[in-house]
């Protein structure tokens, strides 16, 4: 139902184009791992994916949005996993991700774990993984496809003032909107050595979309470590 209502919504709001690495297959059972930069981006790669690959993931997202009324309903119905971050629960969304990959459903998650906190609405490079990703194919062995996303923040970006403002304006604006679909990896089981290669292949993947909008991603700010 989600990525049904995103590839209504998003055509509304701007102009959606996808690209994707030569013979690229995303098989059952793959994680696919995103940047991170705005509340818009969900519904960009959703649209996306639907678009492009007829893929209609698992979507990893903060548990805040389970409290939302009729949305939390509508996320537990479609398998959707909340994620409650800084408690002794966070542990239990890569055994829910776990399932829903063994089950052959595609899971889709944000690997930085926020938002960046810039102001304004130029793009934001990946800021550093964290290592649920790394730690989630390693225990189930599925394959990682990277995925860049870029004009989200034309969308949303900054305050809460300047969000509404950004979303009541887009329709008007009909700003550019990209998402490319790097190539599957498969990453080693060292932790570290694995997060790193999927930082990388996403990195690459958010520049390719970026490079597609105008925006000059070689000269934005490098993520730093936290």
């Amino acid at each position: 139902m989600l990525s049904r209502l995103a590839a209504r919504v998003v055509p509304f709001f701007g102009r959606l184009t996808v690209t994707k690495d030569p013979g690229v297959r995303v098989e059952p059972g793959s994680i696919l791992v995103v940047n991170h930069t705005s509340l818009a981006d969900p519904a960009l790669v959703l649209a996306a994916l639907r678009k492009e690959l007829a893929v209609e993931p698992v979507l990893l997202a903060t548990s805040g949005l389970w409290r939302v009324p009729l949305l939390g309903r509508v996320l537990t119905r479609e398998g959707h996993v909340p994620v409650h971050r800084r408690s002794s629960r966070a542990a239990t969304a890569l055994d829910h991700a776990a399932v829903a990959l063994a089950s052959g459903r595609h899971v889709m998650m944000y690997a930085e774990g926020r938002i960046p906190p810039r102001r304004d609405a130029s793009e934001n490079p990946p800021e550093v993984f964290r290592t649920g990703l790394a730690r989630l194919a390693r225990d189930t062995g599925a394959p990682v496809v990277p995925i860049g996303q870029a004009g989200a923040r034309r969308i949303t970006s900054g305050g809460r003032v300047k969000q509404i403002a950004g979303v009541l304006t887009a329709p008007i604006r009909r700003p550019g909107l990209h998402v490319h679909i790097g190539a599957p990896l498969r990453l080693p089981e060292e932790v570290t050595a694995a997060t790193e290669l999927a930082h990388g292949a996403v990195m690459a993947a958010w520049r390719t979309a970026a490079g597609a909008l105008g925006e000059p991603a070689a000269l934005v700010r490098t993520p730093t470590a936290r």
